[in-house]
């Protein structure tokens, strides 16, 4: 029994050693086994320097009561307190590797493997893996022979004798070691099978590039030919039998458990492809139906195992399709949804401590890597290594990737693989999750040299590394591209002119050598200004090819720099605003209506910026016209006023096309998950408000400037349509009525002629040809249409109604709101029109019928000739008219008793009908979805074409533009159009039963 005293100091040097137990380590160190080197120093140093001291002493106490016998147990620890090499190997490995302690618990003789090696012999190769493996006879002896290699390799990889790079060339040597070790079983197993056909085995993936993991899928593809004199078909078959009992040997579990899975799916038509192929049947299908990833997989391929002439024929055969694969018409579209589609496939609880295909991670560096091979290695075959670490390496060499920027790729990769392994060698299972358990993480620290703090320099060491990754596409695809037409550094190796416009072509942009000459206006020269269009430019590159048109994109930022270049504010705001940089990216690259806007006024660009006057979040109503109102009030004359007016509109429609943009599109930090619903009620509303406080301002200055501030009569403006229903699109007319009443003592004439002199002003300031944008103005909904008077008093509206009312007047009424002018004047016109469009009792049938008849006719009139009627915005299928008419018919029917309805606003109107239970709920979502489709592809249609239109584009580029606002990624046109039809075909089973079916409901 020891002594407090001495129990007491033992306690404190196991802690000062790195025990985390150190109760249960003073107990395992008093075990009857450890006796004869108990009180050895040197013993507890070596503990001391592994990942995990209470896990080594463990499995090194289970080692030695495994020996059999005495002697056995004496030559091990003999052994071990003699020679240091073996002592920190085998303590290495046991601090770092339960499930290798468990395979040296099983097998207690193994340990011997870890004897010094010769020094030719420290990194092994293929055959010295097959001289480990020779005398395994079946599944079980190869997997103990495959565990004693890999104890081998997983000593040198933790004790540092090797680096990452050649641990993962080490695993991926006994993989390929294994390989034909399997097959030789399945061979001697079958030898009739064995002597009818040739089988080469062709390693993909990270075994192909020689760079495996200790857990991992090995990626193959089978390659058959049946033997002279042979039928093809039989051989196959046998060729079939043959692999699929080699992919049975290593990846079947058994007591020894199992080596790791073979994965054949990258095979021609994956998993419902024939597993074995000929070569000719390989080559057809390549040529013919292959798509881009398949090219970017075979950058790996290599012979493994198998017939070595048929493997290296398969290998030459498919490598000048591989380095054609830059030329196919949907390389981009493919390599984005790739991209994507690694990082969306993602779930969401484990995005962040993802290691490999997480953002930052290993997948990223690998994916960069292999994108510039496949662009460039068809010129440069230096370029064409199947290993990362490598093909990094010559890429910086050959200038395709700046020194600097390749040192730190390689840092972040090692780094990154190297916690891959550490986290993959504990318990031997294929995992890329980092772990959240301050135990493993302290162990994956401890094992990676990090000894101070090992979790917390664990994870700060990750996380910078992680960041340099993130920059991949700026650091590895997008910076070369300024070495072809600006002078960086002294010395450093640039890409040729030939290499940028491939660069280019590969990124999607149509006219490379214009977009050379950009980047060379841009970015030439010393001075401060090209210095920092240098830094943003690889990102903003990047940022465009990620758009429909990024040639737009591109030239629409040199126009904007060439205005702003010279002000001091503007490279600052985008080189230390990280929110504006990538916003004017995404508004510039769009389509034409935003870039339009910007043009006319630069300065808005500062709306992009989340500073102080930034910021993308709409104004209200009631700043918008404190502003305009004020502007108007300092102006000098109406023309002068009006034109600040417009100008402050043409800066909101900028922020509010901005806004919808951003939000469509998303960030690469946050990306798109905006409520579509939302983003059409956050744009309809802003453009109302926004004119009606135009007209609000514009009303102000013409008063002002014809009558001072005494006009003779009371006038007021009354919203309809869109405008009336906060639905306006960014093309939209204004819909309004006039309503006036002539001040007490002055003439009715006198007044009358008043107002429509206001009309015609402000009706002719607002559409003069200028640098805004016009806004017009349609009275058409007035009393008697375009044969009626322009303005009526209040009085006369109310003769009219009273007695010539008709019923598409009171449906057209159902959307009147006052929107600028008199309040008291407006409240009482709504209140004269109120009886009107939700009559008491509602509509008799006789209107009914009418509101269906003129619906259909505008159904068979107003059509446009050679449309699309399935995908025509507002007149076509389940449109915007089809739903808003149906809305409209339930409020005139029951606006009366329901006061919910009681709305100008379809979406609310709707709402509102579902709740009184006039509608399902299922029928109103139907509804609600196509009309906030359709909206979005008019506000669309605009934002691309800068131009208003109700069908989807016919160019392939606006097209493709048109659906990258919808949400849709490349190539999903098709997509697009069908979920529209899909959606609006719903809708129009809807409309028919609602609005065409029985007159009560």
């Amino acid at each position: 029994m020891m002594t407090p005293g001495r129990r007491s100091s033992t306690f404190t040097r196991l802690l000062r050693h790195g025990f985390t137990d150190p109760s249960a380590a003073e107990r395992l160190m008093e075990s009857a086994e450890l006796a004869p080197i108990r009180n050895d120093p040197v013993l507890l140093d070596a503990l001391g320097a592994t990942a995990d001291p209470d896990l080594a002493l463990l499995g090194l106490v289970r080692l030695v009561e495994a020996q059999d016998g005495h002697t056995a147990q004496r030559e091990l620890l003999d052994t071990l307190i003699a020679a240091k090499p073996l002592r920190d190997r085998l303590l290495g490995v046991l601090g770092a590797s339960a499930a290798l302690g468990d395979h040296l618990a099983r097998h207690p003789l193994d340990w011997q493997v870890l004897v010094m090696y010769e020094p030719q012999d420290l990194h092994p190769g293929t055959a010295e893996f097959e001289r480990g493996l020779a005398e395994a006879t079946d599944p079980v002896t190869l997997r103990v022979a495959y565990r004693r290699c890999l104890l081998s390799i997983a000593a040198r990889d933790v004790c540092g004798t090797t680096d990452v790079a050649q641990t993962a060339a080490e695993l991926a040597d006994l993989a390929t070691a294994t390989l034909r070790a399997a097959l030789t079983i399945a061979r001697t197993a079958a030898p009739e099978d064995a002597a009818m056909c040739r089988l080469a085995v062709i390693a993909m993936g990270k075994c192909g590039g020689h760079e495996l993991n200790y857990v991992s899928d090995v990626d193959v593809i089978f390659v058959g030919e049946a033997v002279d004199g042979a039928d093809e078909g039989k051989a196959l078959r046998a060729a079939t039998r043959l692999a699929s009992h080699l992919m049975r040997i290593c990846s079947e579990t058994t007591v020894e458990g199992t080596i790791w899975p073979v994965d054949a799916n990258l095979r021609p038509e994956g998993r419902n492809g024939p597993l074995v192929r000929t070569l000719s049947s390989h080559l057809a299908y390549y040529q013919r139906w292959a798509k881009t990833w398949e090219f970017q997989a075979l950058l790996k391929a290599r012979p493994v195992a198998g017939d070595v002439e048929l493997g290296e024929s398969y290998v030459a055969t498919l490598a000048p399709l591989v380095w054609q694969a830059a030329e196919r018409d949907n390389f981009v579209p493919d390599v984005q949804k790739m991209r994507r589609r690694v990082v969306e496939n993602i779930p969401v609880a484990e995005i962040e401590r993802e290691l490999k295909l997480g953002p930052g991670g290993l997948r990223d560096v690998e994916f960069a890597v292999q994108l510039l091979q496949l662009v460039h290695g068809r010129a440069d075959t230096s370029l064409r290594s199947g290993t990362t670490l490598d093909a990094l390496k010559a890429l910086a060499a050959g200038g395709y990737v700046g020194r600097v920027d390749a040192v730190l790729l390689d840092d972040a990769y090692r780094f990154l693989r190297s916690m891959e392994h550490r986290i993959q060698l504990f318990r031997l299972r294929r995992t890329h999750l980092v772990p959240e358990d301050d135990a493993d993480l302290r162990r994956i620290g401890r094992s990676l040299g990090l000894r101070t703090d090992p979790i917390g320099e664990l994870n700060r060491e990750w996380k910078r590394h992680a960041s340099v990754v993130r920059r991949l596409h700026e650091k590895l695809f997008y910076r070369p591209l300024l070495d072809a037409v600006a002078q960086l550094a002294p010395g450093e190796s640039r890409l040729s002119t030939n290499a940028a416009r491939e660069r280019l072509v590969a990124l999607g942009y149509a006219d490379p050598a214009a977009a050379l000459r950009h980047l060379e206006a841009l970015a030439s020269g010393v001075s401060r200004k090209a210095a920092i269009q240098r830094t943003l430019l690889p990102v903003l590159l990047g940022w465009f090819a990620d758009s429909a048109d990024p040639d737009a994109g591109l030239f629409n930022f040199r126009k904007v720099s060439d205005a702003l270049g010279k002000t001091p504010w503007y490279l600052r705001l985008l080189r230390d605003e990280g929110a504006a940089a990538e916003n004017l990216a995404r508004v510039l690259s769009a389509g034409r209506l935003a870039p339009d806007l910007l043009m006319r006024a630069p300065e808005a660009v500062a709306l992009l910026g989340d500073g102080d006057g930034g910021g993308l979040e709409p104004r209200s109503r009631a700043h918008l016209e404190q502003e305009i109102l004020a502007a108007v009030g300092r102006a000098s004359g109406g023309e002068a006023a009006v034109t600040a007016a417009r100008g402050v509109r043409r800066r909101e429609l900028f922020r509010t096309a901005a806004i919808d943009i951003v939000n469509s599109y998303g960030t690469e930090e946050t990306p798109a998950k905006a409520d579509q619903g939302a983003l059409v009620d956050l744009v309809g509303g802003a453009v109302s408000d926004l004119t009606a406080a135009t007209l609000a301002g514009t009303l102000r200055a013409v008063v002002r400037d014809g009558w001072g501030d005494d006009l003779p009569t009371r006038f007021a403006v009354i919203g309809m349509g869109r405008f009336g229903g906060h639905e306006l699109g960014y093309g939209s007319d204004a819909d309004v009525l006039f309503v006036h009443e002539p001040r007490e003592g002055v003439d009715e004439q006198e007044a009358s002629r008043a107002a429509n002199s206001v009309v015609s002003e402000m009706r002719r300031l607002l559409e003069v040809s200028s640098a805004d944008p016009p806004l017009l103005i349609d009275a058409d909904l007035r009393p008697e249409g375009k044969s009626g008077p322009l303005v009526r008093t209040l009085k006369s509206y109310e003769a009219y109604y009273r007695r010539w009312s008709l019923v598409w007047e009171a449906h057209a009424l159902l959307r009147a709101e006052v929107v600028a002018g008199d309040e008291e004047l407006g409240r009482r016109f709504i209140e004269l029109v109120d009886p009107l469009r939700y009559p008491a009792e509602g509509l008799g049938e006789d209107a009914v019928r009418e509101i269906r008849r003129l619906k259909a006719r505008m159904e068979s009139e107003r059509m446009p000739r050679g449309a699309d009627p399935t995908l025509h915005t507002k007149l076509g299928r389940g449109g915007l008219s089809d739903v808003e008419w149906t809305v409209q018919l339930l409020q005139l029917r029951h606006g009366w008793e329901e006061p919910g309805l009681r709305t100008t606003r379809t979406r609310e109107a709707l709402a509102a009908a579902c709740a009184a239970e006039l509608i399902s709920g299922e029928d109103a979502s139907t509804l609600d979805e196509a009309w906030v489709l359709a909206t979005r592809v008019r506000n669309a249609v605009m934002l691309v074409r800068g131009r208003a239109g109700d069908t989807f584009p016919s160019d392939g580029r606006e097209l493709a533009a048109v659906g990258r606002y919808l949400g849709y990624g490349p190539g999903h046109v098709g997509d697009m159009l069908d979920d529209y039809r899909r959606t609006t075909r719903r809708a129009r089973a809807v409309v028919e039963e609602l609005f065409y079916g029985a007159a009560e409901r």
